[in-house]
Formats: C-alpha cells, structure tokens, sequence
C-alpha cells in the first residue's frame, strides 16, 4: 500500500505563549507535531505492517520542520517530504497548502492519506477535505476506527460521542480522532534509523507552482490570548435568593438575559 500521512509543525499549547505586536513570537515557543497528525503517523505505520507498503509524511514550510518529520520516521515511517516554502511564500492558508498538495500528489499513487483531524494552532479542519475535493477521491473525518480489507476501507466515525460505520473503496483520505490509536514513542534505534532514513525537500517551482498559484485567499487581521478568567463568585443565602441574586448578576453584569 501506498500510505502517506499530511503532517503539520504546531506550537506546543502546554507551553506559555508569547503574543507581541498581533503575533506569536517563535523564538520563545517549542514546536511538535501537531497532536492529532500523531494519531495518523501511528494509524499509518499499523496499516503498513498489517498489509505491506511504505508510509511517506509530508508537510510544508520551512528547515525547522525537519525536526518533525525526523520524530515520524523514528516513529517508523519510511520516508519524508518536506515542501519547503520559505523564499517563496510569506503567508498562506488552507486553500495554499490544499493547493500545493493537489500538485504534489498529482503523479503519485496513492492508496491512502491520513491527516489529522484538526491542527491546534488554527483549528480549521479544512486541509484534508479541501485536498480529497481537489484529487477526486473519497474522504471520511473524525475516525477512531479503520480496518483494511479487499481494496475496501471499513471506518467508524466519531459523531458527537456516537459512532457512524462508514465501508468506503480506496483510496481514500481520512482525518483521524483522539480514540482511534495510542502514537508511539520514538525509540532509541528509531532515532538512530531515522537519521538515515530519506527526507526529500522540495520547492514550489519543482512542483510547477508560482506564487500566484497558491496566494492566500484570506488574511489574519490579529492575533491575541484570551483574556485572563477571573475569580468566581460564590453565592450564599437561601436558595430562592440565590437564585435570584443569580438572575440579578446575569442580567445587569453579565448582560447576557
């Protein structure tokens, strides 16, 4: 099988976070894999071993990303592409890396792609169905469960705390759920494999693309932290005046009555 999973270099939301001038200020962040694309690196290497094949990881971006494709080949994929895009793109969004995907995968067969369901630095969603959309291929999100049998893909879907089967003929693209696997540690000769393992880097311009191509069709206006929660209040008295009290507080302070 040909196997490849859509992978992403976020910024680790465990770690304070710097915003200065509507922006995030790298130098004190620590990036990882974003979470979910952890779950699609572990689903990818079961499927391999289960019916054969290779997985290759693919993300865009620039140098530093390395680093992350370097802990999914220690975890066990077999190869890596980066699309390298720091001389050629200053900002872009999911429609940019849905197109710079079409294009990378247009000579390539493929069985299957798995991606995360959401990055927890945007959140969209988007990727993974933009991209099936664009190579004409089925697509399923949210799955916590696949199982590969005769070209065919049985797949259970995460549907707000239920679950919806789903057989579906391959290829096909799937975004996958917290619920489907446990994502492996890399291990000490993982680590060691994956130095040897191959990382291909590629530009735009050797996947036929200028920038006109794949320009941003939207822009991030600002970017800002929450505003920091305040203590609660603890209502006393009896229940009736509590109660009213509570009505009182949602209606002049909070003004959400």
């Amino acid at each position: 099988m040909n196997i490849y999973v859509l992978l992403k270099r976020t910024f680790d939301t465990e770690d304070k976070i710097v915003v200065s001038n509507g922006q995030i200020e790298d130098d004190s962040a620590e990036f990882i894999i974003n979470p979910y694309d952890e779950y699609a690196v572990e689903e990818a290497i079961v499927q391999r071993d289960a019916h054969g094949g290779e997985v290759t990881v693919v993300t865009i971006g620039d140098e530093d990303s390395e680093k992350q494709l370097r802990t999914a080949l220690a975890m066990g994929a077999d190869k890596a592409v980066l699309i390298n895009t720091e001389d050629d793109l200053e900002e872009g969004d999911q429609f940019t890396t849905a197109k710079i995907l079409e294009a990378f995968f247009e000579d390539k067969e493929v069985d299957l792609i798995l991606a995360g369901n959401v990055a927890i630095d945007e959140a969209s969603g988007q990727v993974g169905p933009r991209l099936a959309e664009k190579l004409d291929i089925p697509y399923v999100t949210t799955i916590v469960g696949l199982d590969i049998e005769d070209g065919k893909a049985n797949i259970e879907k995460d549907v707000e705390g239920d679950l919806e089967k789903i057989e579906v003929s391959l290829p096909v693209l799937v975004t996958c759920q917290q619920g489907l696997n446990e994502p492996r540690y890399p291990s000490l000769p993982g680590i060691m494999k994956a130095k040897k393992k191959p990382l291909e880097e590629l530009e735009i311009d050797d996947l036929d693309l200028d920038e006109d191509d794949v320009e941003a069709k939207t822009e991030t206006v600002n970017i800002f932290l929450p505003p920091e929660k305040e203590a609660g209040r603890i209502l006393e008295g009896e229940i009736d005046d509590q109660v009213k009290e509570l009505v009182s507080l949602l209606r002049n302070e909070a003004k959400v009555l």
